[in-house]
């Protein structure tokens, strides 16, 4: 007799840890099936130079781009030869720089659940400014002038809108891009008619630049260094070149800044015989594949990267939209968008997450002159 009992007062005990499994499981499979709706919203906002306006796309899942938005320059009259974007490492807000007279630099606020623009205000730049990028701390913007022959320091004000100039640097020939390291404690700014990258030591608190020691890192002559980008785990760098299409990789020391190349290869197709014209490279969020662009033969290099030695393995090149001066590749590292100055398009491309190679998926239409690419995650 007590045996039975035993078992039938096993029972519910057994069978209500079955059930609450059960329950947790059904609710696990309900948020992996479901994950897609509640994954951050991601945006790509395009710099159109002769329209004055920023293309805002929503991007789904599936790499598909939706127009949600046209954000016209307010204030601003005459087209620039292009429109560097950066946006804060807050998210809050977007800057855009302006070309023609007046030099501005546009802020927008970027809501958080659309993804829209809304014009603050606008703010000086030193000069006609090639690039502009925003410190890690999201206080201050760097901006470098092709034409000027300088880059520049501007601090961003509580609401977002650039104030004025704190430093401007005389630099070799044609200042191209200045960017923090990823630590913040150095900038580097490209100079593509001098041939060298100038090193500055950065305080993040007072917003100083001055020269590091040694100030210049040397590259060859004519090769004319454009973009650069870090590898995400800081301990790489690697550098376009415009005249002659290199791409080099560089060691990066933390410590003192410095660099010291370990590769140099090219972004040019197989077979080219004319004159180079590279633009800009980005690296997947997890450094294992990198792209350059080119504009003489319209096309994106692909390489794979090497995490343990920082070395490259070129994969191939692809064909584009036409004059791809600017590109980037999207928060998970799927999809890569890159736009057409002579086009006033952008086609957008899955990366192979094994080999790195780039599929066409869809190109659509943007407005005049695109020449920057943003892509933004927003929860």
């Amino acid at each position: 007799m007590s045996r039975p009992k035993f078992r039938l007062a096993c029972r519910p005990a057994f069978a209500a840890p079955r059930a609450a499994i059960a329950k947790i499981l059904v609710a696990s499979l309900s948020l992996i099936s479901g994950a897609g709706a509640s994954m951050a919203d991601t945006y790509a906002y395009i710099g159109n130079a002769d329209s004055n306006d920023i293309s805002v796309f929503k991007v789904t899942e599936n790499g598909e781009m939706t127009p949600v938005q046209t954000a016209a320059f307010k204030g601003v009259e005459k087209p620039g030869s292009s429109t560097p974007l950066a946006i804060t490492p807050d998210r809050r807000v977007l800057i855009a720089g302006v070309r023609s007279q007046r030099y501005l630099a546009v802020s927008f606020a970027i809501d958080p659940k659309t993804g829209q623009l809304s014009h603050i205000g606008n703010g000086p730049l030193a000069d006609s400014m090639a690039n502009i990028a925003i410190d890690r701390s999201g206080k201050f913007l760097f901006s470098a002038s092709y034409g000027g022959n300088k880059v520049a320091l501007n601090p961003l004000l509580a609401n977002g809108v650039v104030g004025e100039p704190k430093q401007v640097i005389p630099t070799g020939l044609n200042a191209h891009a200045f960017l923090p390291s990823p630590d913040n404690r150095f900038a580097f700014a490209t100079n593509l008619g001098s041939d060298q990258v100038l090193s500055f030591a950065f305080d993040a608190a007072t917003g100083a630049l001055a020269p590091s020691e040694p100030p210049a890192i040397k590259v060859p002559e004519k090769s004319g260094p454009r973009h650069f980008v870090f590898h995400p785990s800081g301990k790489f760098v690697y550098l376009v070149h415009e005249l002659n299409g290199d791409v080099a990789a560089f060691a990066y020391e933390a410590k003192s800044g410095a660099w010291s190349e370990i590769q140099r290869t090219t972004a040019l197709p197989e077979g080219f015989n004319g004159k180079p014209w590279a633009a800009d490279i980005h690296i997947t969020p997890d450094g294992r594949f990198l792209y350059a662009s080119e504009r003489t033969t319209n096309t994106l290099a692909a390489y794979k990267v090497d995490a343990a030695t920082g070395k490259l393995t070129t994969i191939g090149s692809v064909a584009t939209e036409k004059q791809p001066r600017g590109f980037n590749i999207d928060p998970t590292g799927h999809y890569l968008a890159a736009v057409g100055e002579l086009s006033d398009g952008m086609t957008v491309y899955a990366i192979d997450q094994t080999s790195g190679t780039l599929s066409k998926l869809k190109s659509y239409p943007t407005g005049k002159k695109p020449n920057w690419v943003e892509f933004l995650s927003l929860p």
